[in-house]
């Protein structure tokens, strides 16, 4: 290697060890601290001392050192890659609690009846469905068995007239500034139903796939005490989605993985129709952003809920188109079953 060369690797080498630790003495990040003196080590060793990746290529059985040296730094740049994908995972999920969290501050949901038997909170989930939301918050009953009802509408990014239409129909409106997914959305509408140590909290879609006939089937169980979490089933009752061959057997397929995993038997994961008991909520660890009806099944079986499922009628959308790709649905469904269970 020329001397030129080897000056090059030396300078940058000792740069990189005083970058990762002056990162270190500012901000106090190990990450970058290691990182830095790796890089260094490796560029200085390099320089100064070549043989070195002669002897790891030896162990390698490879005769080049440009090869040796090549496959250790192409190996350090998928560690990288890595590295730097996961800073983006944590500034995104930083960004969501903090749109979240301002989203409930902004809210105000003040118990629209006092005294009585604690209230049954309905949180809708709702992305553009300006079409449909007023329909299904105006069919909603008063009351269920003496609790009151009150609905909770989280308005996830949308661009559409939701939140105004939703809140003209009485009900609680929480407005997030960017989507954050079905997921994201269940938990702010989580948070706010907290507030009001509801009995029960009753989730459902804003399109009108689930009727509202079916929402005293859905909470009985819980008021009297035999479940803890009730689970609406197109497949036990009646499916009038329209669903194609391929998304029917998808739901098949993670449901039966659900049930391998988790010992249960349910018949419909992906069903977001569904009652829990609102003492309940708190102790589930909710944090899938999209994917949240496999997370929260799961959830539920490691914390000892006792889950009931119940046939229901699950009808077509009332307006608008399905905002569920096949393919990333399907890997999303996975990575979330699968990252929920074993954590």
């Amino acid at each position: 290697m020329n001397t030129v060369l080897s000056a090059a690797f030396g300078i940058t080498g000792l740069g990189a060890i005083l970058w990762g630790s002056e990162r270190y003495r500012s901000h106090f990040i190990k990450r970058d601290l290691i990182i830095g003196v790796a890089v260094g080590v490796g560029l200085l060793l390099l320089a100064i001392a070549p043989a070195f990746y002669d002897a790891v290529g030896t162990l390698l059985s490879l005769n080049s050192r440009f090869i040796t040296v090549s496959l250790i730094g192409n190996f350090f740049m998928l560690m990288m890659l890595f590295y730097i994908f996961s800073i983006l995972r944590d500034t995104q999920r930083d960004v969501s609690e903090l749109s979240r969290s301002l989203s409930v501050a902004n809210t105000s949901n003040d118990a629209r009846f006092d005294g009585g038997n604690r209230p049954i909170i309905i949180v809708i989930p709702a992305y553009n469905e300006a079409a449909s939301i007023e329909s299904v918050l105006t069919t909603l009953p008063e009351q269920i068995k003496n609790n009151p009802v009150e609905p909770i509408v989280v308005s996830d990014g949308s661009d559409d007239k939701t939140a105004i239409r939703a809140a003209d129909a009485g009900a609680t409106v929480a407005e997030h500034p960017i989507n954050q997914g079905q997921g994201g959305a269940l938990r702010t509408g989580f948070q706010l139903a907290d507030k009001e140590s509801p009995a029960v909290v009753v989730t459902m879609d804003a399109d009108g796939q689930h009727p509202i006939e079916e929402l005293p089937n859905l909470v009985q169980p819980i008021l009297d005490g035999e479940a803890d979490y009730v689970m609406g089933s197109r497949y036990r009752g009646v499916d009038r989605t329209g669903n194609g061959i391929v998304r029917k057997s998808g739901i098949r397929f993670f449901t039966w993985a659900i049930n391998l995993l988790t010992k249960s038997t349910v018949t419909d994961c992906t069903n977001g129709y569904r009652a829990i008991d609102g003492a309940e909520i708190g102790k589930l660890t909710l944090t899938e952003e999209r994917f949240s009806a496999p997370e929260l099944i799961i959830e539920a079986r490691k914390h000892g809920l006792q889950i009931k499922e119940i046939p229901i009628v699950i009808e077509e959308r009332q307006a608008g188109e399905t905002k569920k790709p096949q393919l990333r649905y399907a890997l999303g469904l996975a990575r979330t079953i699968l990252i929920t269970w074993i954590r």
